[in-house]
């Protein structure tokens, strides 16, 4: 009767081989999803380092750009209130020499501004004559 002692010996070895081999498949399982999570924890750690350190060169360069936008608009406006200024002086220059012009010589003024005004009417007149006509 060996042999039937055998039989049962040899299928409880090979449940607990079976038993051992899938302790040690699913123990090299675990280690390889733990050694994944350690890698991919340290990927998502050196990407942000990058980003962080990306921020840490852009924000002096946009607040450099601000302040360089800032200056220019200033330096516009001053310009555009030099500009203004200079055109109000040069109005004013040709209103004195207007007047000093009248006041030196007032018949050929007003000769002068008689002809300017019926300059004026007859193209107003001839403007109005005109749409009048189209219609």
């Amino acid at each position: 009767m060996p042999s039937t002692q055998t039989a049962p010996r040899a299928s409880h070895a090979a449940a607990t081989e079976a038993r051992r081999l899938t302790g040690e498949v699913l123990q090299t399982a675990e280690e390889a999803v733990e050694s994944t999570r350690t890698h991919v924890n340290h990927q998502i750690d050196r990407a942000a380092d990058g980003v962080r350190d990306l921020r840490s060169h852009l924000e002096p360069a946009i607040g450099h750009i601000a302040e360089r936008a800032q200056q220019m608009a200033s330096r516009s406006v001053n310009a555009a209130s030099q500009a203004g200024a200079k055109v109000q002086k040069q109005f004013n220059q040709y209103a004195d020499a207007t007047g000093r012009y009248v006041a030196e010589q007032p018949v050929k003024s007003v000769l002068i501004a008689a002809a300017a005004g019926a300059a004026l009417a007859a193209l107003i007149m001839a403007t109005r004559n005109s749409r009048a006509n189209r219609c």
